[in-house]
């Protein structure tokens, strides 16, 4: 048997005035997921362990079948495992965001979605103008970079683990004095960010500052092979995703033209899927574009990646798998809502389709297709995101 993981990263929101009262998935074509809710097994997931922030890493690492809640030591670390980057004993990894701030707001946590390759000459500035022996900066893709801190040096190394910083996105057009890095440790990532700002400013590019957030330290996982007896394979355009799944042991398959964006190769990621089954008993694919879409608060923009989604990756895998013996499941990993343009932690629909999934659970009749409206008819509540795996496994 095999298994497929298609993964649409924030796709469920709340009811717009704009659409009616109806959501983006509501309103989207979505004939490929309709299909599979229709005629598989449907529930719901709650994929953020309570008292954990909704963010992407902690969502999918419980769709990945790991509780976040014992293995989860930050985003930094996934992304540096993801560029290459072996953490030592006392290097901490934060997310270092290429970001613009105007008038001292969080104009764009993408820097206008800078390219790679002005993104690459910005982060080889930093480096070599504010990095030491204990500081360095990685580049990484697009905005989407690293900052590792030694603090072996320091009196108290964990003081820099505990500094509470904010994720970018959840700040568009707020005033950022409010959310920078605060408590003990900050006062080494609050010089860096001001020296970047002053930087930056004298170079040719739409970056106005970095923004470090979401840091831990190399974490301790044990890998996909071991946990579940199956040879898995992971694709996708974000770092944290490729970097769990190579601490995971996963094979990490790049997919030309694959963004992260609406502009990604959508069609690309499921044909390069198709082909990793063969050498996989379980691939997982990851979409970002309607949770990049969640978070610029654009519904039209929304719905296109759901149904961009739906037809050339859910349409592409449907169509080659239909009778073949294998097992497709399609979710989000949390909800991004348009009006908050920032996750939140509320339970996700899942679908499961393909040989045997109606005995999983008793399939609740009468659901008409993948949307929030539509799947509250089912009856499968999961309160533990890490366990949905082992359900499609069953």
């Amino acid at each position: 048997m095999k298994y497929i993981v298609l993964i649409g990263d924030g796709m469920t929101d709340h009811p717009l005035k704009e659409l009616n009262g109806k959501t983006p998935l509501d309103t989207a074509k979505t004939p490929n997921m309709d299909f599979i809710a229709q005629n598989g097994a449907c529930g719901w997931v709650n994929n953020v362990p309570k008292g954990m922030q909704p963010a992407s890493d902690v969502a999918n690492m419980s769709i990945l079948g790991y509780d976040p809640k014992k293995y989860y030591s930050g985003r930094g670390p996934l992304e540096a495992a993801s560029l290459g980057v072996k953490l030592k004993k006392g290097e901490i990894a934060f997310r270092c965001n290429l970001v613009t701030i105007k008038d001292g707001r969080m104009k764009d946590f993408t820097a206008g979605h800078i390219s790679t390759a002005e993104a690459t000459k910005d982060m080889k500035a930093l480096d070599q103008k504010l990095g030491t022996k204990n500081i360095r900066f990685v580049s990484g893709l697009s905005y989407r970079h690293l900052l590792v801190v030694n603090t072996e040096h320091r009196v108290q190394n964990t003081e820099l683990s505990r500094v509470r910083c904010t994720p970018p996105h959840d700040i568009t057009g707020k005033k950022i004095r409010s959310y920078l890095p605060r408590g003990k440790g900050s006062d080494i990532l609050l010089q860096l960010i001001n020296e970047s700002e002053v930087l930056l400013h004298g170079m040719k590019t739409k970056a106005t500052m970095i923004w470090p957030w979401s840091q831990g330290v190399a974490p301790s996982l044990p890998s996909f092979k071991k946990k579940y007896g199956k040879k898995a394979a992971v694709i996708t355009a974000v770092h944290l995703l490729k970097g769990l799944g190579k601490i995971l042991g996963m094979e990490i398959i790049n997919v030309p033209g694959a963004t992260g964006y609406l502009d990604t190769n959508y069609a690309g990621k499921a044909e390069y899927a198709l082909r990793a089954l063969k050498n996989n008993d379980v691939v997982f694919v990851h979409v970002e574009a309607p949770d990049e879409a969640g978070h610029e608060g654009d519904v039209g923009k929304k719905i296109r990646a759901i149904e961009d989604f739906d037809r050339l990756v859910v349409g592409t895998v449907l169509k080659k798998m239909l009778n073949a013996e294998c097992r497709i499941m399609v979710l989000p990993d949390h909800p991004t809502p348009i009006k908050l343009m920032t996750h939140t932690a509320e339970a996700v629909p899942f679908a499961i389709y393909g040989k045997g999934s109606r005995r999983l659970v008793k399939a609740s009749g009468g659901i008409g297709g993948y949307s929030e409206k539509e799947m509250r008819k089912a009856k499968l509540r999961l309160d533990k995101g890490h366990e949905l795996l082992s359900h499609l496994f069953e």
